[in-house]
């Protein structure tokens, strides 16, 4: 196996004394997803600024690879209202030629929004805004906190499903948080439950049947998702409506799916 893109050894963040995280270990390899999981104040934020330098940590140790290009997708896009903002400068503070921004914007599938004003663009358009931006310098590693917070059931999916194309495009690493359990079972390979630490790990089929993740999400969601499955037979829009396969096809960016839940 290749070395891993980033490595935490033990790794505890205290705030005031008070233990934030505690003790956690954990390697992304290139082709890995990786989705934390947990309770509100489980430390999951805590966690993956951490892991991209955006927070010390008061124990342990945090290794990146040399040279790391980290793209980074915060929960929400925080700007202040009464400033007038359009997508396309929003892409170019990050510093990128237009055309790697325009690229982006076509990759997540809002090219067309190059010249809207970023107040007028819908939660889903918002998300994909930060993971263009995310995307602009070809990132080693794509990190993701609540990517899919203010988008509809249907546009999650797409969006999960995007995130997984561009990792096999990218051949990059992701971690993301997210709380969407049944979709997360169907779009990450790994899971990690925190609890300001780990309470377990593991492939999604399996990590239901974990005591730990029983005791922290109860038998009725541990019950739901070990009879999920997820299959492909239909495919969802940019706006999360469904569209037969046929008329998905010219689309490049459609996210297929079939929710065949038991």
């Amino acid at each position: 196996m290749t070395d891993p893109l980033v490595r935490l050894e033990n790794v505890s963040v205290r705030f005031d004394g008070r233990p934030a995280v505690q003790h956690v270990n954990l390697s992304v390899h290139r082709g890995d997803i990786f989705t934390i999981i947990g309770p509100n104040g489980a430390g999951k934020t805590t966690l993956i600024k951490a892991l991209v330098g955006l927070q010390a940590v008061t124990e342990g140790t945090v290794e990146r690879a040399p040279g790391l290009v980290i793209g980074y997708v915060p929960q929400q896009l925080q700007i202040e209202p009464t400033l007038p903002l359009h997508v396309g400068r929003f892409m170019a503070l990050s510093g990128q030629p237009e055309a790697e921004c325009r690229r982006a914007l076509e990759r997540t599938g809002i090219g067309h929004l190059m010249a809207s004003e970023i107040h007028h663009l819908s939660g889903g358009e918002r998300q994909r805004l930060l993971l263009a931006r995310a995307l602009v310098r070809r990132p080693d590693l794509l990190v993701l906190d609540e990517p899919a917070q203010g988008v509809d059931i249907n546009g999650q999916a797409a969006l999960y499903n995007l995130i997984r194309e561009l990792r096999d495009e990218l051949n990059c690493g992701v971690i993301m948080i997210s709380h969407d359990l049944h979709l997360v079972m169907a779009a990450t390979d790994k899971v990690i439950c925190l609890n300001q630490h780990v309470c377990c790990s593991g492939f999604p089929a399996d990590i239901s049947h974990d005591p730990a993740f029983i005791d922290t999400f109860g038998h009725s969601v541990a019950e739901s998702l070990a009879v999920y499955h997820h299959h492909h037979n239909h495919s969802h829009d940019l706006h999360g409506d469904v569209v037969s396969r046929k008329a998905a096809e010219p689309a490049a960016h459609g996210a297929h799916c079939n929710h065949d839940h038991h």
